[in-house]
């Protein structure tokens, strides 16, 4: 599992514009991280996801974007949790 997670995390780092990314399990234990990723991220990463998806329960899992002054992190569950941060505008 650890080569897929790894082969996973280095596809999404060829994607222009992204410099992180980071994947978690359901009890927020970081799977993997690389680039401009925080693994400590992982357990917090899980929680909004979790709770952003209790403000509409039938609609299943929701993409979360935040956003600062020069990137975006987005988040999604899809049986593990995932992130990628982006250079806003790329």
């Amino acid at each position: 599992m650890e080569q897929q997670v790894e082969h996973v995390l280095d596809k999404i780092m060829e994607v222009p514009g992204n410099i992180g990314c980071i994947l978690a399990n359901n009890q927020g234990l970081c799977l993997g991280a690389k680039g401009n990723a925080s693994e400590h991220s992982a357990g917090i990463i899980v929680a909004i996801s979790d709770l952003a998806s209790t403000l509409d329960p039938g609609c299943g899992s929701p993409v979360i974007s935040l956003e600062s002054n020069d990137k975006i992190c987005m988040i999604h569950k899809h049986g593990i949790t995932g992130a990628i941060y982006k250079m806003k505008g790329s």
